[in-house]
């Protein structure tokens, strides 16, 4: 029976199991993908996506349907493309001059790259945490709040409730129940960064986008964080990008393993880790390169 789904953009006359360690040589990639992944209902899928900045390519073909309630993790050596990956989804790079895209991602059946698309209106079905936190300079309470009063929410009660229900979600409420008032920026690094999540699942976002939030933390913030992001599957869709792999490990359901530009295996996560399908993958897991 076959087990996982394998692309060549050009096929190699060598066995995978004979390949030499370390990264493959341009013109050799090779994709396999876990046939788990397509056992989910995707709320997000990236199909066939490649990006340019000018005349480089940094993008090449990704195709990955983000599961359902459920974290996934972005992982690879720096410059493989994760970071411009996951601000495509928010299309944050359409802010960059000279980028070309090809290809589309879809939102719950909707072309995120369509030209009917506000921009902005996308942005609030999604919520983004970027790797340091950028609290508003105003109090706890109205960072929570902000995307609602754009939208032009202004009743007490609707206002209250969502305060309190993201700074739970965000396991911030207990720590600043009391001073509300007080500015975000009062707050320690972890703090901020939880508020950030807070502000970010206030307008109940269809998925939660994290660009290695956790890498400007030392280890005990680093810890909640990776609990709240652990304890927001189910309600939200994740996406995650990070250098720690031990992080990917505890924390996602699935993961993709990115190279140079390349999706290079996508699946389960503990099937990643622990036994994967490809050699590049076993070897970037293994520390041979990366």
């Amino acid at each position: 029976m076959e087990t996982v789904q394998r692309m060549q953009e050009q096929p190699s006359t060598a066995p995978a199991a004979a390949s030499a360690p370390g990264p493959r040589e341009e013109g050799e990639r090779e994709t396999c993908v876990h046939p788990e992944v397509y056992g989910e209902r995707p709320v997000l899928e990236i199909d066939r996506f490649s990006l340019w900045y000018g005349q480089t390519r940094a993008l090449f073909d990704i195709t990955i349907p983000i599961p359902a309630g459920k974290v996934t993790a972005l992982i690879g050596p720096s410059g493989c493309g994760k970071s411009t990956l996951i601000r495509s989804v928010n299309r944050l790079n359409d802010l960059v001059d000279g980028v070309r895209i090809e290809g589309d991602m879809r939102l719950n059946g909707d072309s995120i790259y369509a030209q009917s698309v506000d921009v902005i209106d996308l942005r609030k079905r999604m919520g983004m945490v970027f790797q340091k936190s950028n609290p508003f300079p105003m109090s706890i309470y109205e960072n929570v709040v902000y995307p609602l009063r754009i939208d032009g929410e202004n009743r007490r009660g609707v206002l209250d409730e969502t305060a309190e229900r993201s700074l739970r979600a965000a396991a911030l409420w207990d720590e600043v129940r009391d001073r509300l008032g007080s500015s975000a920026l009062e707050l320690s690094g972890g703090q901020q960064q939880r508020l950030c999540i807070a502000r970010a699942v206030a307008a109940r976002p269809e998925v939660l986008l994290m660009d290695e939030p956790c890498s400007a933390l030392d280890p005990i913030a680093t810890s909640r964080i990776e609990e709240l992001i652990f304890s927001l599957r189910g309600e939200y869709t994740v996406l995650i990008v990070t250098h720690n792999m031990q992080q990917a490990a505890r924390l996602s359901d699935y993961t993709a393993f990115m190279y140079l530009g390349h999706l290079v295996e996508y699946g389960i996560t503990k099937r990643i880790f622990v036994k994967p399908e490809l050699r590049q993958t076993e070897d970037y897991i293994t520390g041979r390169f990366g």
